[in-house]
């Protein structure tokens, strides 16, 4: 089992920033893809930022250029630095992990509340 402890969350006005933190501890393959997706009252799930365990990130367009995606492979921890925020923004962001040890396994995090006031 793997556990995800996310941290970082808060009320920031428009334009702000805050830094999301999720650390994950248990049966942690070498191998995987950390992320970060959130959901707003009303809508669905959606991909915010992912990165792999070699680095590579990938990002919705809706945040490019404005969030950046880091991981501390040594400490099973994965960042999310958000800038430049805008109200629709506001969600609750979920830490996601993905790894595949002879068939796929996903986890996620108890979630985090981002409220950006405009």
């Amino acid at each position: 089992q793997v556990q995800l402890v996310e941290s970082g969350g808060g009320l920031v006005q428009a334009g702000g920033s805050l830094r999301l933190s999720c650390a994950a501890s248990g049966s942690i393959f070498s191998i995987n893809t950390m992320g970060w997706y959130r959901q707003a009252p009303g809508k669905q799930r959606e991909l915010v930022a992912t990165i792999t365990t070699g680095g590579r990130a990938n990002y919705a367009d809706s945040v490019k250029g404005r969030f950046t995606i880091s991981r501390d492979n040594a400490k099973n921890t994965v960042y999310l630095q958000m800038n430049s925020l805008k109200p629709e923004d506001t969600a609750v962001y979920y830490c996601n992990l993905q790894q595949r040890v002879f068939k796929d396994y996903e986890y996620w995090g108890q979630g985090t509340q981002v409220t950006v006031s405009s």
